[in-house]
C-alpha cells in the first residue's frame, strides 16, 4: 500500500495564504514532519506538484503524500491477542492486560503491546509504524489510544496538549478515604536514589488528581478517578501520599493479599476525532482481578 495521502480543499478562510502558513496554522504540523514531506514525500495542488512557497486560493485541492514511515530496527512485529475496542483508518483503542509493557525497553526488549501493534498493522499491509498516544504503567490494566499513521499522531499529540482526550480510571484504595469525592493537589519529583519511583515533594511538578468514591468495601473503596496532569506512576503517588495506596502496589505501601498488581484500570476514554471530528466514546470493563476484588468483598 503507498503511504498515508492527506486530501484538502482549500476553504476561503484560507484563501491567498502561502501553503506553508497553511500546513502550520491550519493542520497544524510540525515543523518536522513538513520538512519531512518536502524531502520525502510530495505536495500537490490541483494535481500538480508545488512547494511551500505555493499561494493557495479558494477552491485549490491539495494533495499531501507523506513519507514511507520506518520501523525503528529494535522493534519487531511479534504476533499476539489484541483486544481492540475501537478501530477505524486512523486510530486503535486496545485494552491492554496486565503485565504487558506498552513499549519494549532494555527490561522488556520483546513482548510488548507495540510489538503486537506492529505484527496487527503488517498483517492489515498497512505501511505504518506504531504511534502510542496514550500509555500506561505495565501493570495497569485497560484501555490505550494507538494512532496509525504520522499526521494522525501529531493530531492526537495536539490534543493530549489542550486536554482533549479523557480518561477515567477505575482503582481500589486500602482503607477509607475522609472524603467520598476530593481533588488531590501535591507536586510530583523522582524519589531520591531511585530511577522508577515517585514521590510528592516540594520541587516536583504540579500534579493534580481528581477522585470520587463509587463503592465501599471492608477495608477497601473502589474510586474513579480522573487526571488534570499526567506525571508518571501520578495516580499511584497521590492515593500513597494521602495514606490510600492502592492494593497490590507494592511499591508505594500496598498489600499483595488480594491482588498482585497495582489495583488501576483505564475504564473510559474519550476523544473528538481530529480528521472525522466524529465524538468517540470506548469503555473497557475492569479485568478479571480487579472485578473479582470488588465483587468478593463485602460492601459497608
Amino acid at each position: 500500500m503507498e503511504p498515508y495521502t492527506l486530501k484538502q480543499v482549500i476553504q476561503d478562510a484560507a484563501d491567498g495564504v502561502l501553503l506553508r502558513t497553511y500546513l502550520f496554522d491550519h493542520l497544524k504540523l510540525s515543523r518536522r514532519l513538513v520538512k519531512s514531506i518536502k524531502f520525502g514525500g510530495q505536495f500537490f495542488i490541483n494535481g500538480q506538484p508545488a512547494t511551500v512557497r505555493y499561494r493557495i486560493t479558494t477552491g485549490d485541492e491539495l494533495v499531501i503524500k507523506f513519507p514511507p514511515e520506518h520501523t525503528s530496527d529494535t522493534l519487531m512485529a511479534r504476533s499476539m491477542p489484541l483486544d481492540i475496542k475501537y478501530e477505524d483508518d486512523d486510530a486503535l483503542v486496545i485494552n491492554k492486560p496486565p503485565d504487558l509493557p506498552v513499549i519494549p525497553s532494555f527490561q522488556y526488549p520483546n513482548g510488548t503491546l507495540a510489538n503486537g501493534v506492529l505484527a496487527y498493522l503488517q498483517g492489515q499491509h498497512l505501511p505504518y509504524t506504531v504511534h502510542t498516544v496514550t500509555r500506561l504503567d505495565r501493570d495497569t490494566s485497560g484501555l490505550i489510544l494507538i494512532a496509525k499513521h504520522r499526521y494522525a499522531h501529531e493530531r492526537f499529540f495536539h490534543m493530549q496538549h489542550s486536554k482533549a482526550i479523557e480518561r477515567e480510571y477505575l482503582a481500589v484504595a486500602e482503607g477509607h478515604l475522609q472524603a467520598v469525592e476530593g481533588v488531590i493537589d501535591a507536586p510530583i519529583g523522582r524519589e531520591e536514589g531511585s530511577i522508577i519511583k515517585r514521590c510528592v515533594r516540594e520541587d516536583g511538578k504540579w500534579a493534580r488528581t481528581h477522585y470520587k468514591v463509587v463503592k465501599r468495601l471492608a477495608g477497601m473503596d473502589v474510586v474513579t478517578i480522573r487526571l488534570e496532569t499526567g506525571r508518571t506512576h501520578q495516580i499511584r503517588v497521590h492515593f500513597a501520599h494521602i495514606g490510600h495506596p492502592l492494593a497490590g502496589d507494592d511499591l508505594y505501601g500496598g498489600s499483595l493479599t488480594r491482588i498482585h498488581r497495582q489495583a488501576l484500570h483505564s475504564q473510559h476514554l474519550s476523544f473528538k476525532h481530529p480528521l472525522t471530528e466524529e465524538t468517540i466514546v470506548v469503555s473497557a470493563p475492569p479485568s478479571p482481578d480487579i472485578h473479582g476484588i470488588i465483587q468478593h468483598s463485602s460492601s459497608i
